[in-house]
């Protein structure tokens, strides 16, 4: 089945697939997730409907793999030499205006996935379960240094902390999360959490 997807995507090219991807990032920033309809889609990139679900199957299919896309590199390829410049590398691979966007844009979807089960299941497989993965290999690569104690509790919950300060920036402050925000808080929580020093 994933062969057959790949030969369906495969028709277009990777500068299609990505203008596609933009116009519907820019539609679910306009609309929202509800209200995003693929006959919109269509017509904002000058596509037929059919070419659509052909290529991805659905509404849901298509905003997880625009997500997806979105993404600057995966989070694996970020090997610095430490943790702490790891996660700082992936915290600041975006500059401020475009992580105060993807990150409004990610609360809105977010509340979406409760009431869409199509997209949560494509995002947990495109988007959560591959980027859990990622996030895996650094922390692994973090323990081979011998930078972390594999059997640290706090392991499992970096993930949520990181998460949670991109979410709880805006209800708690008021405010957007920004690079100088992040590094605070990976040095301030998420490293002591793992016992590891902060210094630079």
């Amino acid at each position: 089945m994933a062969a057959t997807a790949t030969a369906r995507r495969s028709r277009l090219t990777p500068e299609r697939a990505a203008e596609l991807y933009t116009a519907v990032l820019d539609l679910l920033r306009e609309v929202g997730y509800d209200a995003l309809t693929m006959d919109a889609i269509a017509a904002r990139t000058h596509s037929s409907k059919a070419t659509l679900y052909r290529q991805w199957g659905g509404k849901a299919e298509l905003v997880a793999h625009a997500m997806r896309h979105m993404k600057p590199g995966g989070v694996a390829d970020v090997d610095t030499g430490s943790l702490r410049g790891d996660l700082v590398a992936l915290v600041t691979r975006e500059d401020d205006c475009a992580m105060e966007q993807n990150t409004a844009l990610m609360r809105g979807l977010a509340m979406a996935v409760h009431n869409n089960p199509d997209l949560l299941r494509a995002f947990k497989e495109l988007l959560i379960e591959p980027e859990l993965e990622e996030f895996r290999r650094v922390l692994r690569r973090a323990v081979d240094r011998g930078e972390v104690r594999a059997d640290n509790p706090a392991m499992e919950f970096v993930v949520h902390m990181l998460l949670g300060a991109f979410v709880t920036r805006a209800l708690i402050d008021e405010l957007p999360p920004t690079q100088n925000f992040l590094i605070s808080y990976i040095d301030a929580v998420v490293l002591p959490a793992l016992g590891v020093p902060t210094t630079t």
